[in-house]
């Protein structure tokens, strides 16, 4: 509040002195302050406006003192008791420092008026705020008054002051948000907040946890790591032992984001553990919920505490955590557990060929929400995954070569990312027709799993991928071990949509080997359970492998015969079902495939002009695709 305020609210009303005003009482009381041993007065006068503490053993009415002026005492209860009692009490609780402030900030407060109390008192020279100051022409330079209180062409006559509270909210503020966001403190900031907390000031604990987040945010880890242990020992010392848990939370966090793994693990333990033993639901949850995704994130250094049965299977992970989130409101863990499940949403669109829906979805979240220093990453590459794989199917290798280039630039953290990346340049390596290349990759891959000891799903994907690409080389029998090896653990995971592809690359081999009835009724067993997955790319891939199969047949069939016309029939009907699932994904090398053969069906059959509108159709598809 500003002088000009409080003149204004009190100069329209009269004072018990006739002619004044309470502002001109005011006015005179704020001069009269002259110094700083004035100051020191008036605040050890205070207790003279309270009413005497009634003491022990007295009638319970405090005794009349004759030598205080006859004036209306406050109540030492009241508000307006308690505040002069509490006034008094923190200018005791000033440091020297911080009472040189507040006398300087009495100077500057009262600065405004100097003009309307020269008026009323023409003697009052510019000196006059300070009687310790001499007003004759011996110190006409001012040396003095500069010496003491520096420029005093500044209204303000010095900084302004902050207090303690106003700091911590400031100090809070800018916590959460380096928390929200994750960035860093401006400099600018960073300058004004260092100002504020001045020389023989008192800072706040709260304080050191920022320096602990700057000093995280800028890659400084011993830095980060003194102002963790710095602030969580202030907090323990003033008997905020309920902080414990949080200060292991944090300092797993801080291990982990600079690769200290093994310790991050045991201190999120330990977090879990103290939170259990605290009674601390939030914390152990958000503990447990940390732990899943780290697990995602680094599942080979989490196989002990997978033995040990702390998160159980990530399916019951995931419904223990959310449970957990919406029974004690925090949206926070909630919103971790939604991601994974909008992870899973999205994966099935683009499963279904819904490319483009997948990505509107992702370009609609609000900028605002990406801003984080994780999110923003992780939401790019992910986005770059699913351009990579529409690039992939529309035969549009350089542009899918592109994106891979760039989500390279920059190793993605989760590794599911990293593995979803890998599997991107072995596709892009068998579109380019490099078998080897691809081969080669793939071992690469599979020797990195098998030391991560990563998730089972997606080692069995990669075991079948070396079965497919064995096929494509012109050697599916050398896939056969490894693609039977699959089936079964894939069998026994309960991993169906892995088992149905296993079961393809089986059928594929069978085929080479001239198998085909086998091949058509292990096919047409599985395929009712497969469609249910609603993955259009297994889908076009069984179908495929189906339509070999009854071709197969028809070719052992006698020229001309009903069995041959009726195997011919259900191999051009296994084509179009699965151009009808390669055109869903816009899969432009599937859709040709299944064109060529379908044309060369319908020449077998004699049927010229649909085996000519089967070539339009494929040209019209290359030409749409260049």
């Amino acid at each position: 509040m500003s002088i000009e305020v409080l003149q204004k609210a009190t100069v329209i009303h009269a004072s018990a002195v006739p002619g004044r005003t309470v502002w001109d009482l005011l006015l005179k009381a704020l001069w009269a302050i002259n110094s700083l041993d004035t100051l020191h007065n008036f605040f050890d006068e205070l207790p003279a406006l309270l009413e005497k503490p009634i003491e022990e053993g007295s009638s319970g009415v405090a005794d009349a003192d004759p030598q205080r002026p006859k004036r209306m005492l406050l109540s030492r209860n009241s508000p307006l008791g308690a505040f002069v009692r509490r006034a008094q009490l923190e200018f005791t609780r000033l440091q020297f420092h911080d009472g040189i402030s507040l006398w300087k900030e009495l100077i500057a407060f009262r600065h405004p008026t100097l003009g309307l109390w020269k008026r009323r008192n023409p003697g009052v020279s510019s000196y006059s705020f300070d009687s310790n100051l001499p007003e004759d022409s011996a110190d006409a330079d001012g040396k003095l008054e500069g010496l003491v209180y520096g420029d005093m062409s500044d209204s303000t006559f010095g900084d302004a002051y902050t207090s303690t509270d106003d700091m911590e909210r400031l100090l809070d503020h800018q916590i959460n948000q380096m928390q929200r966001l994750g960035n860093r403190v401006p400099q600018e900031v960073q300058s004004q907040l260092r100002a504020m907390a001045k020389p023989g000031a008192s800072i706040p604990d709260v304080t050191y946890y920022m320096q602990f987040l700057e000093a995280w945010k800028s890659g400084d880890y011993p830095s980060s790591f003194d102002n963790l242990h710095r602030y969580f020992d202030y907090a323990m010392r003033q008997g905020e032992k309920g902080l414990y848990q949080y200060g292991l939370l944090n300092l797993a966090i801080l291990h982990a984001d600079f690769g200290c793994v093994s310790e991050a693990i045991s201190a999120i333990q330990e977090t879990i553990a103290t939170a259990r033993e605290n009674h601390d639901l939030p914390c152990l949850n958000y503990s447990l919920s940390w732990l899943h995704q780290f697990g995602r994130t680094h599942p080979e250094e989490i196989g002990e505490v997978q033995e040990k049965g702390v998160l159980g299977s990530e399916k019951e992970a995931l419904v223990f955590l959310k449970a957990k989130a919406k029974e004690s409101n925090m949206w926070t863990l909630l919103s971790t557990t939604l991601l994974s499940e909008a992870k899973l949403t999205l994966s099935k669109l683009a499963r279904k060929g819904r490319y483009g829906e997948a990505i509107s979805r992702m370009d609609e979240i609000d900028p605002e929400a990406l801003r984080g220093v994780k999110h923003q990453p992780y939401w790019t590459t992910s986005l770059g995954i699913l351009r990579t794989q529409r690039h992939l199917n529309r035969d549009e290798l350089e542009a899918a070569d592109q994106v891979l280039l760039q989500l390279q630039a920059a190793p993605a953290e989760a590794q599911e990312l990293r593995y979803s990346i890998s599997l991107m340049e072995i596709h892009l390596q068998l579109r380019r027709r490099d078998y080897p290349g691809a081969l080669a990759l793939l071992e690469k891959l599979l020797t990195q799993l098998s030391q991560q000891e990563a998730d089972i799903y997606q080692r069995l994907k990669a075991m079948v991928l070396k079965a497919r690409i064995y096929d494509k080389a012109g050697i599916p029998q050398k896939g056969f071990s490894v693609a039977v090896r699959a089936a079964s653990l894939a069998h026994k995971a309960r991993l169906l949509p892995v088992l149905w592809e296993a079961v393809g690359a089986i059928c594929r081999i069978l085929t080479s080997v001239k198998e085909f009835d086998s091949a058509v009724r292990l096919l047409e067993s599985v395929l009712p359970q497969a469609l249910e997955c609603e993955d259009c790319e297994l889908a076009a891939y069984l179908f495929s492998c189906l339509a070999d199969g009854h071709m197969g047949m028809a070719g052992q069939a006698k020229e001309g015969s009903t069995q041959r016309k009726e195997k011919l029939t259900k191999a051009s009907n296994s084509l179009d079902r699965a151009f009808d699932e390669y055109s869903r994904i816009d899969d432009i090398r599937g859709q040709c495939e299944m064109l060529a053969k379908k044309a060369t069906i319908m020449h077998l059959n004699g049927d010229l002009v649909l085996a000519n509108d089967c070539a339009a159709k494929y040209l019209d598809i290359r030409r749409a695709a260049t």
